[in-house]
């Protein structure tokens, strides 16, 4: 009996708990692309909690069929012969499950990798950029840069160009979408849109290094007419972002939320296209220069090796 009402206080004190706790964010979505993932994540769930109970039911079900019973010491059990049907349905079934769940995941994977469908206006570029431990948000068409905060218009696709000036970072707005890697010699993209106007979180969810846990910043999601007047009034009164400011900012630490005009991609541009590869933030066409005075060196020697010869 004490045993009874122990496992029964502990259940109670646990939906006592859970009552005060806040909706996971990936389970809150506020844009199509992280609808599609939160559908998929309460799918797995669902198949997977009935399996448990479905594999709990049977296990219960032969321990108390089963069960040892008082026999005599010379009884033999009956011999049994393998069932086709039960080992079909054993094997069959998991098979099912895997080769559905497959299905579902790539299908929704290629789904929150397209832009966003449905919106008449062309995705909203952004280029974001990592550093230890800050995030930098250029707008090219806007001409404008923020760091550690982002405003981006509802009812819009949102095309995010991700790559790091330090270790590897993965930016993740859970109630938006899912994470994306952004690295140094390459720019990788992420579509994402917001439906619902509100303030939401951010943040690096990779580890890279001892400050990664206050590399957070906030995406305010707002209406397209009051996006407009936000930039309106950054390009009216924010300082121009400069070079050494730039570098500056770039300089390990945290700071709190910045707002520029221009772009540091006039200066120092995100490795894709010409700028791609091991050559990010320096000069390509002084490396590339570099590059053939060697080769031209190597030529030259090898030549009069093969003269004396």
């Amino acid at each position: 009996m004490k045993i009874k009402w122990m496992i029964l206080a502990a259940i109670l004190t646990v939906l006592t708990v859970l009552t005060g706790c806040e909706p996971l964010a990936v389970l809150d979505p506020k844009g199509p692309q992280a609808q599609t993932q939160a559908d998929v994540i309460l799918l797995s769930i669902g198949i997977m909690s009935f399996i448990v109970i479905a594999v709990f039911a049977i296990l219960i079900f032969m321990l108390v069929k089963y069960r040892a019973s008082k026999q005599p010491e010379d009884y033999k059990p009956p011999h049994i012969e393998g069932n086709v049907w039960v080992e079909a349905i054993c094997v069959g079934i998991p098979v099912l499950i895997v080769a559905y769940l497959s299905f579902v995941s790539v299908e929704s994977n290629y789904k929150v990798e397209a832009t966003p469908e449905g919106y008449d206006e062309e995705p909203l570029v952004v280029y974001a950029s990592s550093s230890d431990w800050k995030w930098h948000f250029s707008y090219p068409e806007e001409n404008i840069e923020t760091m550690n905060y982002l405003y981006v218009p509802t009812d819009r696709p949102l095309e995010f160009r991700l790559y790091s000036y330090g270790p590897i970072s993965a930016f993740w707005v859970p109630q938006l979408g899912g994470q994306k890697y952004a690295m140094s010699d390459m720019v990788t993209t992420l579509h994402l849109a917001a439906d619902v106007p509100g303030e939401y979180t951010g943040r690096n969810a990779n580890f890279s290094g001892e400050g990664f846990a206050e590399q957070t910043f906030n995406v305010n999601a707002v209406s397209p007419d009051e996006f407009d007047e936000w930039v309106e009034e950054v390009q009216t009164t924010a300082d121009p972002i400069t070079e050494d400011k730039f570098e500056e900012l770039l300089e390990p630490g945290h700071l709190g939320q910045q707002t520029f005009t221009g772009t540091h991609l006039e200066f120092m541009p995100a490795p894709e296209g010409e700028h791609g590869g091991h050559n990010h933030g320096g000069d390509s066409e002084e490396s590339h220069d570099e590059h053939s005075d060697h080769s031209d060196e190597e030529h030259s020697d090898h030549s009069e090796q093969d003269h004396e010869h």
